[in-house]
């Protein structure tokens, strides 16, 4: 399920002729030097291989699913908030095909994004607001010191 953009203030839902009030709640800004922490937004199949912070910003997240055998990148803010500008993509290093990528003004995180990687090096990484972070040629099915492998 994709998150929205913003979010609303209150919804109103008609369930059988009967209809419910809903109040959305409102995030919280995480405290000043707070990391972002891997959200889940790829799937309960999926397992962070890699990781690159956005100074000052969030973080970006390459996972993996051995299941599945493709990757998957989200960009994650420090502190969810007012919309801002937010990029994530990931792309086969031999460019065997197109990198694929979300943009757009999101509160929280952009992506997730999919590639099918099994043993392929891969191009990823992401921009918040003026920041921008990216890893070239990593994750390549090979088993690094501390990393999970993917093949």
């Amino acid at each position: 399920m994709k998150r929205s953009h913003a979010v609303a203030g209150s919804a109103v839902l008609a369930v059988a002729g009967i209809a419910t009030m809903a109040m959305a709640t409102t995030a919280t800004a995480a405290p000043a030097g707070a990391t972002a922490t891997y959200n889940g937004a790829c799937g309960g199949d999926y397992r962070v291989v890699n990781s690159v912070p956005v100074t000052g910003k969030g973080t970006v997240y390459l996972t993996y699913s051995a299941k599945t055998g493709k990757n998957c990148v989200v960009t994650v803010r420090n502190s969810p908030g007012t919309p801002t500008y937010m990029y994530t993509y990931l792309g086969p290093t031999d460019g065997s095909s197109d990198p694929v990528f979300d943009s757009g003004e999101y509160t929280s995180y952009a992506g997730p994004v999919y590639l099918p990687a099994k043993g392929v090096c891969v191009d990823w990484g992401g921009t918040i607001e003026t920041v921008s972070v990216s890893v070239s040629g990593s994750n390549c099915g090979r088993m690094a010191a501390g990393a999970v492998t993917h093949r």
